[in-house]
């Protein structure tokens, strides 16, 4: 099997064909993204990329906590708080940001995406607390096995947080290739028809906010994410692990059409309506409540990621994509300076150097 750029969708649709890949062969694949404005601004992907770190630094601190435990130690955050290592109070990059970034590294030095590429980095560059599922992945390439049979089946919600640079380089061309790269991406590390089909929607979604001049609807945020979900995750059976909803079985889109919309009715705070699904780092828990907080709080990027920091228990996660989101909608400029401005210092590599050397070559690369 090739790995060439320009192979990508051969090696898509070989992985169709043979079950290599778990995800349902939806006609998003032959629709190419509404193009972007002839006004657009690269500053929107600089927001969505900041707002992502930004998400991610916010929750770190506390991650996995219960949003009563939070509150009661800290309040309300709105602020980075000193960290679990030990360096005072700033943004501090995890392993799913350092995969994000290393991903936009690996295309820009690519010109594009290759797979077996960013499949080879992820196995040998160094990345600071790699996760569960990244750990199995790097251990199943190193064993021998190829980049496209190393994802293992998971429905966790680390490839869905690296995603959102897929797009990038797709900024000038808007072809449905954009939908093949991601698919590909994602099944490196999650080989999973809930989790390629997540990060398809994201994709999806933040492609049109990019091109939005203003806060779309509350219905919007699901109808947009579900109606891509639906037709490549297919009837999945995933189940919910307790809580009000025990005894779903089911598709993730099926999950969030129902409940999300039956909490946003019911005029739930954020912090009531995730506890209802957990909150956690399952894809059944984590879809819904980016999308609850989106709906009930997408016209204010601040209160936002904010909210997803406090009232979520997988925070960090939940909040990064939140923060992609408001940043692809507002930009750079609608995201507080302040968190911008103490975005990571002291990770070994210098994160933040790298995060703004980054997005300035990919403007000058990419930009349309």
């Amino acid at each position: 099997m090739t790995d060439a750029p320009n192979s990508n969708r051969a090696i898509l649709e070989s992985l169709f064909r043979s079950g290599g890949i778990d995800l349902v062969r939806g006609p998003l694949f032959d629709a190419p993204p509404d193009p972007l404005p002839a006004d657009f601004d690269f500053q929107k992907v600089e927001g969505m990329m900041l707002g992502l770190v930004i998400g991610e630094s916010l929750g770190t601190a506390t991650e996995g906590w219960l949003p009563r435990k939070r509150k009661l130690v800290h309040g309300e955050i709105r602020d980075y708080l000193p960290n679990k290592y030990g360096f005072a109070p700033a943004g501090l990059a995890s392993d799913d940001m350092q995969l994000a970034f290393r991903t936009l590294e690996r295309m820009l030095e690519d010109d594009g995406f290759n797979p077996e590429r960013v499949a080879e980095d992820f196995s040998h560059h160094h990345v600071f607390g790699r996760g569960f599922t990244v750990r199995r992945f790097i251990s199943n390439y190193r064993s021998g096995l190829p980049w496209y049979q190393s994802g293992p089946k998971s429905a966790r919600n680390g490839a869905l947080v690296r995603i959102a640079p897929m797009l990038i380089p797709h900024l000038r061309t808007a072809t449905a290739d954009l939908w093949v790269d991601t698919a590909l991406s994602a099944m490196i590390t999650h080989n999973d028809a809930g989790s390629t089909a997540a990060c398809l929607a994201l994709v999806s979604l933040l492609w049109r906010l990019l091109g939005m001049k203003g806060p779309p609807k509350a219905a919007w945020w699901m109808e947009t994410f579900v109606g891509v979900m639906r037709q490549v995750e297919g009837e999945t059976r995933y189940r919910v692990r307790g809580g009000k909803f025990f005894g779903y079985e089911g598709p993730i889109w099926r999950f969030v059409e129902e409940r999300v919309t039956e909490a946003y009715r019911a005029g739930l705070s954020t912090v009531d309506a995730c506890n209802q699904w957990h909150s956690g780092a399952f894809l059944l828990e984590t879809v819904p409540s980016v999308l609850y907080v989106l709906m009930a709080r997408g016209n204010d990027p601040e209160e936002a990621i904010v909210r997803a920091v406090n009232d979520t228990r997988d925070n960090d996660t939940i909040a990064a994509i939140v923060g992609a989101a408001m940043g692809a909608l507002y930009g750079r400029e609608g995201l507080p300076h302040r968190w911008i401005a103490h975005l990571p210092q002291q990770t070994a590599e210098q994160e933040t150097q790298r995060i703004f050397t980054l997005l300035a070559d990919a403007r000058h690369r990419w930009c349309p």
